[in-house]
């Protein structure tokens, strides 16, 4: 009797360990933006062009882009968390969208800007593409203009 009730019990088990893994693989992600990562060019004026590359990620209706980009560079180190950045993206082809943040690793003195995360509120759908990225360093404002739409496109949340 006692592995009757013994396999009952571990039958029992099974089943609701199974059900609860069915249960987990059919929940939503957090969501998932495609391409996760692109690719494009700014013109930053007087302090440079070059490419950047900004990575994307969601979480429901936060969302997050980091930018690292050739076109600005460091004049001197810049501590960690000392970069004020302001990305804007065209929204589903006519509205635009925000990110923003003072989120950096340090940086060594003449490499490239990188800054991100930079936040920003997303809805189911939406198409946002980079066209300008305003970075504050020491003070000194530089605003990058996009040279062309982003490689391989814009970002789907």
């Amino acid at each position: 009797m006692r592995h009757g009730k013994l396999g009952k019990a571990l039958g029992s088990a099974l089943a609701v360990g199974a059900a609860l893994v069915g249960t987990l693989a059919m929940a939503p992600a957090a969501g998932a933006v495609n391409p996760d990562t692109a690719t494009l060019g700014f013109d930053c004026g007087t302090y440079g062009k070059g490419t950047a590359t900004l990575t994307a990620t969601q979480d429901g209706t936060a969302a997050t882009i980091s930018v690292s980009t050739s076109a600005v560079t460091a004049p001197i180190d810049v501590a960690a968390n000392s970069v004020k950045s302001t990305l804007t993206l065209t929204k589903n082809g006519s509205d635009t969208a925000t990110f923003s943040g003072s989120s950096n690793p340090k940086i060594p003195s003449g490499s490239a800007v990188s800054t991100g995360p930079l936040t920003g509120t997303v809805a189911s759908g939406d198409k946002l593409e980079a066209t300008s990225l305003k970075v504050v360093v020491f003070g000194i404002t530089a605003t990058c203009k996009a040279t062309g739409p982003q490689d391989p496109g814009p970002f789907v949340f």
